[in-house]
């Protein structure tokens, strides 16, 4: 039995644009090849959950070499998209400054279902599991053309 979404995205619009990538780098430090989040669809008023999207591009890094002649983008991938989108929502829900540092600390209970390739826009839903001061932990799920392709949980602390 397929497992359910976090949350109900029926009435969100999945092309909108609530943060830009300009937007995302004022959160997230990563760069260059290791941004793996394009943009943020939309967070609700609590925080608590959001949607952002990774466009999948031919002319990525792995592209060459992650299954020649067949790319698949790689689950590690998959996971830090997810724990990007994580620490934008857990920096929002804090209104943290932009001295603050997120470690990636931990994934668990992470199961891929479906292949994601160059071409898929993959949106990612985070749904908060346990927000504290220094540390957070996300629910996050993966989605591809409506089919769920990630499911994992991300744990991040501030350093």
């Amino acid at each position: 039995m397929p497992t359910e979404l976090l949350f109900d995205i029926s009435k969100i619009d999945m092309d909108a644009i609530a943060y830009d990538s300009e937007a995302i780098s004022q959160f997230n430090p990563q760069s260059g090849d290791m941004c793996q989040l394009d943009h943020v669809i939309w967070i609700d008023d609590a925080f608590s959950t959001a949607v952002g999207v990774k466009h999948v591009r031919d002319d990525e890094f792995w592209v060459p070499g992650h299954i020649p002649g067949r790319p698949l983008l790689p689950g590690v991938i998959m996971i830090e998209a997810a724990a990007q989108m994580s620490s934008v929502l857990y920096q929002l829900r804090l209104k943290a400054d932009e001295s603050s540092f997120l470690g990636f600390t931990r994934c668990d209970n992470c199961v891929f279902r479906g292949q994601v390739v160059p071409g898929d826009t993959l949106h990612i839903l985070v749904r908060e599991h346990d927000f504290r001061r220094r540390r957070f932990a996300c629910d996050a799920q993966g989605i591809v053309d409506g089919k769920l392709v990630f499911e994992v949980r991300i744990t991040g602390m501030k350093i």
